[in-house]
């Protein structure tokens, strides 16, 4: 009997500590091989590191293929006729203004880094000027913009591209000495979108003024009196509110008090199908500590019910809603770090190839910054079950 109850009892210790280190091993080594399946993203059909696009958060195949005609050929018809055949659907051509001007943005950034490495003369191959020159000869430094808004002084939409582009040059070197000169030229232009034919109803040039109005630190009564002017045009736009969200942050001119407010009464107030309701997400990441990764704040109550609300608005919204892929990028960082893989499995389901949206595009490699989060939302996935032979691929 004292034999037998000895056994138990050793039984009992040994099942108490290896089991769980049993257990530790196989998880790890799920992991592994949900990494590696994640380094090659063919498994999942998901789109390689080196091919993923940062100039869009998501698909938008005429978007697509009229930027690459004017990149590759420098002339900005192509973008010209998109913008205008985009009419008054708001959101949309917010979303197309922003991408456009991001993309020019970075291809002249990309060409003046070449210059500054490689020095080439004036006659080299690939910088001729002119656009009559031999497509294949004609250097890519976002000459289409600075054609188009010269050429088309009276085009809405070279003036709106143009305003935002000249934004994102300014946020991306805020120490530089131009900073401020480069924001107030590019509030000049919004400005003259404004006063346009025809362009009184759109409210796409006052969003841009919102990201200027953040970084020129408008008085709050100056920024409201702008941010009526969005409002009385569309009361409703989900790219508005994200454009004016960190005026509200603790990091710029409000708190996080403050942010939450705006979030939480413009989700309040939200339409039906509306993606309003996520917004309060952006406010919970914008006042996340920038070096904390611990699984439990990520499944806090604040954490949870701003996961919830911006998965039903991605549910109830159009799935084709351009500001969706936003919402999806996000949700797809939060959900990975909340360890809610098979949910970021749907999230990477949609918007897989692009990765032209907070947070990835604050890191100085957004590309490397995406991917590494992808793999750890395939390896969670496969470690808890899931299986790429049975999941559907990307809908890209």
């Amino acid at each position: 009997m004292e034999l037998l109850l000895s056994l138990l009892l050793i039984a009992g210790v040994v099942g108490f500590f290896l089991v769980p280190a049993l257990r530790r091993r196989r998880a790890v080594r799920d992991a592994r091989q949900g990494m590696v399946r994640a380094g090659d993203p063919g498994a999942y059909g998901f789109v390689p590191t080196e091919q993923l696009d940062v100039r869009l958060p998501g698909p938008d195949e005429e978007l697509v293929d009229a930027l690459d005609e004017a990149q590759r050929t420098q002339d900005w018809e192509p973008v010209a006729r998109l913008l205008a055949l985009t009419g008054d659907d708001w959101e949309l051509r917010w979303q197309r203004v922003q991408s456009l001007a991001g993309a020019a943005a970075l291809e002249l950034a990309q060409a003046r880094r070449g210059a500054d490495t490689q020095a080439p003369s004036p006659s080299a191959p690939g910088l001729s000027f002119s656009k009559d020159a031999p497509t294949e000869a004609r250097q890519q430094d976002a000459r289409w913009l600075r054609d188009w808004r010269s050429q088309r002084p009276q085009d809405p939409g070279a003036a709106q591209v143009y305003a935002q582009f000249l934004v994102w040059q300014a946020l991306a070197d805020p120490a530089s000495a131009d900073h401020r000169i480069i924001l107030e030229e590019a509030r000049n232009v919004a400005h003259e979108a404004t006063a346009l034919p025809g362009a009184d109803a759109d409210p796409t040039p006052y969003v841009t003024e919102l990201f200027i109005a953040r970084s020129l630190s408008y008085r709050r009564a100056d920024f409201e009196a702008l941010w009526q002017q969005v409002t009385r045009r569309a009361p409703h736009h989900m790219g508005a509110h994200l454009a004016a969200l960190p005026y509200w942050s603790q990091k710029w001119h409000g708190s996080r008090e403050d942010a939450y407010a705006f979030a939480e009464g413009a989700a309040a107030r939200a339409p039906e199908g509306s993606l309003l309701p996520a917004l309060p997400l952006f406010a919970v990441y914008a006042h996340l500590p920038d070096a904390n990764l611990v699984r439990g704040m990520y499944q806090s109550k604040v954490v949870e019910d701003a996961i919830e609300a911006a998965e039903f608005a991605v549910n109830h919204a159009d799935q084709d809603h351009p500001v969706r892929p936003h919402v999806l990028h996000l949700l797809l960082c939060l959900l990975v770090r909340a360890e809610r893989y098979e949910e970021a499995m749907e999230a990477l389901r949609v918007v897989d190839g692009y990765i032209g949206a907070v947070p990835w595009v604050e890191s100085p490699d957004p590309a490397a910054q995406y991917a590494a989060y992808r793999a750890l939302a395939v390896a969670g996935f496969d470690s808890h079950g899931g299986d790429h032979a049975t999941t559907p691929p990307p809908t890209h």
